[in-house]
């Protein structure tokens, strides 16, 4: 075996792994699809099934437009749990300005705080605001 007959094997490779990773793309995508009803899902399977690569082209063609928008909106959507999620997570580190006063109150009672580092607290309190 030469070493141009281990490329040529080597691309064929590349291209099988490529269309079988399309061709699950595009199957994902039929059942992730909720404008889809069920006997449409199933006409689009058995069409990708028998006739794999027409049946890939005309998705592509047909519905790509919608493919990537279902793929960007549910990227946005985990974007927005994970936003939520990290602030959810801080936001329980530091709370309200009233809360932060209230504490802040608590401490000046206690004696831990003078007047002046109460009223310093209290305008970084409001500030944040």
């Amino acid at each position: 075996m030469s070493f141009w007959d281990y490329l040529i094997w080597l691309f064929w490779v590349y291209i099988t792994i490529a269309c079988i990773w399309i061709f699950i793309t595009v199957i994902v995508d039929v059942f992730r699809d909720h404008t889809l009803n069920g006997w449409m899902k199933a006409i689009w399977v058995l069409f990708l099934v028998f006739v794999p690569f027409l049946g890939t082209f005309v998705y592509l063609i047909a519905r790509g437009r919608q493919m990537s928008e279902r793929r960007m909106d549910e990227y946005r959507q985990a974007r927005y749990q994970n936003d939520e999620y990290i602030r959810g997570v801080a936001g329980s580190s530091s709370s309200s300005p009233a809360a932060e006063i209230e504490k802040a109150k608590q401490l000046l009672d206690s004696g831990a705080l003078s007047p002046a580092e109460f009223e310093a607290l209290k305008a970084k309190a409001l500030a944040a605001a």
